[in-house]
């Protein structure tokens, strides 16, 4: 037995040395080791051995076990290590290589305009304000001077959420004017920019979802001129400064007196044609309504606690996707909407 114990011994130490990866040391520890393994096999022979041989055969036995343990442990660190060397040789990372290039995002188009429009009037002294999407008409209409029957307040214009028409979708961000001169005292300077909703149909210069400007000037000796020099500032910072421009009469009910104002379009160049067909932009007008805008009513001031004969003021609102349109030459106003990628990335 001794000497089946020590052939057991050479030949486990033997393999153990030549084994090259865990899979084979694994196989070695199941032969040598294991409940069927060799030695197994010879420790089962010891109770034919007599009482005096037993313990002799024991300490043998448990020696060979021993050292077969310490030599198969020894070669799994030195297999795992070289199986670690490998991989991390195989794996390197040679910085020296160019990276894979990272396509960077864009500002878009009409988001470039916004920050443009922002940075010129924060400058001359203006707060950006946001308010509610979802508005009460008392806001939206009543406290604008936009009374009960009015075109504006009617359902095939307007999106309502209660049946007594006392909850909508902000058709403009002028309900911001009643909001500030609520919160403040004159002087007040504001710019609300901010999504609106109405019911128009898509075509080149709509969308039933847009972007609105509102800009509210509260203070004493407040003129139309005022109104007019920020509105020609703004236009030839964004469009240059030999930007036409023409400012029409008009009328609504929170200004007084109103006007619209207009640049040439910037497709046909104020001809209305384009290659003897009506321009598709302005639709053969040859200009581009951009915006209304007038000195705030009386009534609008009085409403607000403010007293129309210490203060005046000027407001008006802009449609944004329709200033991005003339500033980025953008012909059709649906491809700011529709997402395309090499549309976008023109700018």
């Amino acid at each position: 037995m001794k000497q089946q114990l020590e052939h057991i011994r050479q030949q486990a130490i033997a393999a153990l040395n030549e084994a090259d990866s865990p899979a084979v040391l694994e196989d070695l520890r199941i032969k040598y080791l294991g409940k069927k393994g060799e030695l197994t096999a010879v420790l089962k022979l010891m109770g034919k051995l007599t009482p005096e041989e037993r313990p002799v055969m024991g300490q043998v036995a448990n020696a060979v076990r021993n050292e077969i343990e310490i030599k198969l442990e020894e070669r799994k660190a030195a297999v795992n290590a070289a199986v670690l060397e490998k991989k991390l040789a195989e794996e390197s990372l040679d910085v020296t290589i160019p990276g894979t290039p990272v396509i960077m995002g864009k500002e878009h188009p009409m988001n470039q305009v916004l920050q443009e429009i922002k940075a010129l009037f924060v400058s001359r002294g203006y707060t950006i304000i946001e308010g509610p999407e979802v508005e009460l008409a008392e806001y939206n209409f009543t406290r604008l001077n936009t009374e009960e029957g009015h075109p504006a307040r009617d359902r095939s214009d307007t999106f309502y959420f209660t049946d007594d028409d006392s909850l909508l979708l902000r058709t403009q961000t002028s309900p911001m004017q009643i909001r500030a001169m609520e919160n403040a005292k004159p002087p007040i300077c504001i710019l609300a920019p901010g999504r609106v909703y109405r019911k128009d149909e898509a075509d080149a210069t709509h969308s039933p979802m847009f972007h609105q400007i509102e800009g509210l000037v509260i203070d004493e000796h407040i003129t139309m001129g005022n109104l007019k020099a920020a509105l020609i500032t703004l236009m030839r910072s964004l469009y240059g400064e030999d930007a036409q421009m023409r400012f029409r009469p008009h009328h609504f009910p929170f200004t007084e007196p109103s006007c619209e104002m207009d640049m040439q379009c910037h497709k046909c160049h104020g001809t209305g044609e384009v290659d003897g067909q009506v321009c598709s932009t302005c639709h053969g007008e040859g200009w581009i309504e951009l915006l209304g805008a007038g000195m705030v009513h009386p009534k609008v001031l009085e409403g607000c606690g403010i007293d129309p004969e210490k203060y005046s003021g000027f407001a008006f609102g802009m449609g944004l996707e329709r200033m991005a349109m003339g500033r980025r030459k953008i012909n059709d106003l649906r491809l700011i909407f529709d997402n395309d990628v090499r549309f976008l990335n023109q700018f």
